[in-house]
């Protein structure tokens, strides 16, 4: 777990914590304030109380206003009838809840009289309460998730490393001994069915590779294929002339000639332009 991750571990029901309260302390004030103008007196312990029990219930539910955002983003509309259903029970379970608190604390615990029965008006009047707090949870949670999306570092994806183009070569010479070919010494290479044939300064050399493959691991501003059997080294190149049916025919330094066919005729001047 990251360092941000672990802070918002704590954040998030610190935050909630901190709502929670004021908003008991507040609402406990106004009721007793309210009272007050009307002429009753409403001890302030008594009324934060009452409001206790309440904030108690809403706090225990909202791990489930967190799994029905998770399960039903509210921002797909056939989410909202979903929501609509946890809203109703969100609105009983926190009625019930809280009168069940307030019955053991004034009257298990305090030995008070109280009176809260949980009849059809009781639970119509709670539930258009529950309506706003209901919502205001679900734009909390909503919030913090995107506090919390701001706050996460951007991993950007590390580029693929490129493979380094091989350097020399461990062939095999006719006969049965292997050297090292440097590859910038390569004039040209020649298709042999599962081998290819390395030409270096008048000698050949076998390698158990197919053309494609090879072609696939030297470096494309060196080596260009002139034909289906036939890479060479652009730099061996000496001389390019026209030769029988739009083909070309290409003379190394070696002497070698080999044909540079139209179908990749492109790719060769892509390096080395054929001037007519």
């Amino acid at each position: 777990m990251t360092k941000q991750n672990r802070a918002w571990r704590w954040a998030g029901p610190a935050i909630w914590a901190a709502i929670l309260i004021v908003s008991c302390v507040t609402q406990s004030y106004i009721t007793v304030a309210d009272d007050a103008r009307r002429g009753d007196i409403t001890p302030f312990a008594r009324s934060f109380a009452i409001q206790a029990t309440s904030h108690l219930v809403i706090a225990a539910l909202i791990p489930a206003v967190y799994w029905m955002q998770r399960h039903f983003p509210p921002n797909r509309p056939r989410n909202i009838v979903a929501h609509l259903a946890g809203l109703v029970i969100f609105s009983v379970v926190h009625t019930v809840g809280m009168g069940a608190l307030r019955y053991l604390w004034f009257g298990a615990i305090l030995g008070q009289p109280f009176h809260f029965p949980i009849t059809l008006d009781r639970l119509g009047y709670e539930f258009t309460k529950d309506i706003f707090t209901y919502c205001t949870m679900n734009l909390g949670v909503m919030a913090m998730r995107y506090l919390r999306q701001r706050e996460q570092p951007v991993v950007t994806a590390a580029p693929a490393p490129v493979a380094a183009t091989p350097e020399r070569f461990a062939v095999r010479k006719r006969g049965g001994s292997e050297v090292m070919v440097e590859v910038a010494d390569i004039d040209w290479i020649e298709a042999s069915g599962n081998y290819a044939i390395l030409h270096v300064g008048g000698e050949t050399f076998e390698i158990r590779s197919s053309l494609a493959r090879l072609e696939g691991e030297l470096d494309p501003k060196r080596f260009v294929r002139v034909h289906k059997s036939h890479l060479v080294n652009i730099a061996r190149v000496a001389e390019v002339v026209p030769w029988v049916s739009g083909d070309w025919r290409i003379r190394l330094q070696d002497g070698a000639e080999v044909n540079l066919s139209r179908r990749y005729r492109q790719r060769f001047e892509a390096l080395a332009p054929v001037r007519s």
